[in-house]
């Protein structure tokens, strides 16, 4: 089949960013400058610098830069160093990955392909790297396709393939039911967790279950990568194509002075190597890097160790509760015991087992329960190399959807099963988690970071008390810190668009708050992979919002500025409102951009028709 991503297919991974300790150490020290500084503007802020002529614009400001400085300062922790779990030669036999010895026997590994309604001709790539999958031992390894679309050409295909094929009556649980599922009819010592477009390298196995030796690993997650993200036309190309070739010299000569600039590449950014190169990887110091699902390995035993705990937990806290309203509707002191262990197993028999847990962020709400299992203290590691490749979402449609699942499975965590307020994990840990949660509320503030410039140009009025010399000794030395921290910090890997993302998503984060705030379920609807034909303007209406109303607010003010027509606009406001307002127009600008981004002529091969898919409430 003739799928869009052929022509990627001799992309190879990028490399772990190398670790730098004088790099680390100057990090450290400047994130500190930063944090220090981030607390004397806050603190004179709060104290001296509200305009107490308009609270209601300057205490919104306050606020949302308050809670950006939580951030920052929980954001700061998470990058604060670099522990990389040393690498271990691979296991020969189970005994090596177990604390107590039993009859030794090689190792077994089972790979896992849910899938849903994916192609086919997709999984049989998948499943075809899979059998590739190599180790320097003996070893058993089982190939499975979880199919829950319990499709007949599926089951063809993994007779053809000489894999496993395993399907179920319904679709209970979404992809935690269908590994539950799966679970229950395989015995592998580990479990490789793919998706239906996820492609392992031969050197999955060998270069990761050397970290089970220590018997306390409970998982692994390797990198994503995402092979098929759109390269993006040169600038001078770009103007040549359109504008005609005297054009394209003027781009050249603009690179020239400018250095390379490239057009349309990962228009949706996409590219995962900052979650998974510098936040995930530096979360290992704190034993707090979480599974995501595909292209990690689990132990076995400790899924079902801790699936144990948590389903016994569940039943005792259920009953605890049930039996509290039974003696305050009766005024006894305590239930009969008869009464009381026929209720347990009532709720035993209603209560589903599920080592992994029936939800949206199933990933992140197995991670929490492992490594809040106060008995065994189980430990997770990310594996800084790539060891697999898959597909990225194609179009804005898709890349919503998906955004849409992820943040709103985290909110409904956050909001309804707060771990971090449960026994279990240590302080670092729940730091480390809270700074995921955290970050999945910024669209509060960064409404009001969008509005505040608009709000100054249309009225002249400050959110603080003035745009002063004080002011700007406050304010300009912790920005440049932050972003000399921040460059440092993240070295050698590009952060600015999605950092710009992270503000022009804020229609999708609001939209998933208010979701769970309403209790409505947020289901799974699996992400397209292939591309969605259609503009998408209608998902960016926001943005565009934002961004004509910056730009037309902003003409506004320098015109009655220069005319004095109207208001009492200083030039220090409006230049500093200025710059900011062109961020917040360039950071919309890139999410527009997005919605009429398609692939080259040559490359739209197997797309399908635009379909209005929903966000996934149920």
């Amino acid at each position: 089949m003739d799928f869009y991503f052929n022509e990627f297919e001799k992309r190879k991974p990028p490399q772990p960013t190398p670790h730098s300790v004088p790099r680390e150490l100057l990090y450290q020290y400047l994130a500190t400058c930063n944090i220090c500084l981030g607390l004397w503007y806050l603190v004179w802020r709060w104290g001296f610098a509200l305009n107490y002529d308009a609270m209601w614009f300057s205490l919104p400001l306050a606020f949302a830069e308050s809670c950006a400085f939580i951030g920052t300062i929980l954001f700061t922790f998470n990058l604060w160093k670099t522990k990389d779990e040393p690498k271990k030669k691979p296991p020969k036999t189970v005994n090596e990955c177990i604390n107590d010895p039993m009859e030794d026997r090689p190792l077994s590994v089972d790979i896992l392909f849910p899938t849903y309604d994916e192609e086919p001709e997709l999984i049989e790539l998948s499943i075809k790297d899979a059998l590739k999958v190599r180790y320097p031992h003996e070893i058993e390894i089982r190939i499975f396709i979880l199919d829950d679309g319990k499709r007949a050409e599926m089951a063809q295909l993994a007779e053809r393939l000489q894999v496993e094929y395993i399907t179920r009556d319904s679709n209970v649980g979404y992809k935690a039911g269908n590994l539950k599922n799966a679970l229950e009819q395989t015995y592998g010592d580990f479990i490789v967790i793919c998706d239906a477009d996820t492609r392992p390298f031969p050197t999955i196995l060998e270069n990761t279950l050397g970290y089970f030796k220590d018997p306390d690993v409970a998982w692994v997650q390797t990198p994503q990568w995402f092979f098929d993200l759109p390269a993006g036309e040169r600038l001078p190309l770009w103007l040549k194509n359109r504008l005609g070739t005297p054009i394209g010299w003027l781009g050249s000569a603009f690179e020239k002075l400018y250095g390379p600039v490239t057009l349309g590449k990962d228009p949706f950014a996409n590219d995962p190597q900052m979650f998974y190169d510098v936040i995930q990887r530096r979360r290992n110091w704190a034993n707090a890097s979480f599974c995501c699902g595909a292209g990690s390995i689990h132990r076995r035993e400790a899924v079902m160790e801790a699936a144990l705990r948590s389903y016994s937990q569940q039943i005792s806290q259920e009953h605890d509760a049930i039996e509290r309203q039974i003696r305050k509707q009766t005024k006894e002191k305590q239930v009969e015991s008869s009464i009381s262990n026929n209720l347990r197993q009532e709720i035993i028999f209603d209560t589903e087992f599920t080592p992994y847990k029936f939800h949206v962020s199933e990933d992140i709400y197995t991670s929490l329960i492992l490594h809040g299992d106060t008995e065994r203290q189980w430990r997770s590691i990310q594996h800084p190399q790539v060891e697999s490749k898959m597909l990225s979402p194609q179009d804005l449609q898709s890349w919503t959807v998906q955004r849409f699942k992820y943040s709103g499975g985290s909110i409904d965590i956050f909001m309804n099963d707060n771990p971090l307020f449960k026994k279990g994990m240590s302080l670092k840990q729940k730091i480390m988690y809270g700074a995921s949660f955290w970050s999945n509320l910024s669209a509060i503030w960064n409404v009001i970071f969008l509005a505040c410039p608009i709000v100054y140009f249309l009225t002249s009025i400050a959110p603080v008390s003035a745009y002063d010399t004080t002011f700007y000794m406050h304010f300009l030395p912790f920005v440049i810190t932050a972003e000399l921290a921040m460059m440092v910090g993240t070295w050698g890997i590009a952060g600015y668009q999605g950092k710009t993302n992270f503000l022009s998503f804020f229609p999708v984060n609001l939209k998933a708050l208010w979701t769970v705030l309403r209790g409505k379920k947020i289901s799974f609807p699996t992400t397209p992979k292939n591309r969605q034909q259609g503009r998408f303007l209608h998902l960016v209406i926001p943005q565009m919002a934002v961004l004509a109303l910056s730009l037309a607010s902003m003409g506004f003010a320098w015109y009655a500025y220069s005319t004095h027509a109207f208001g009492n606009y200083s030039l220090g406001g409006l230049i500093l409102n200025s710059f900011w307002a062109i961020n917040n127009m360039m950071a919309m600008w890139g999410m527009i951009a997005a919605a009429y981004w398609s692939p080259p002529s040559n490359s739209v091969a197997n797309q399908v028709n635009l379909e209005e898919l929903n966000y996934g409430i149920d």
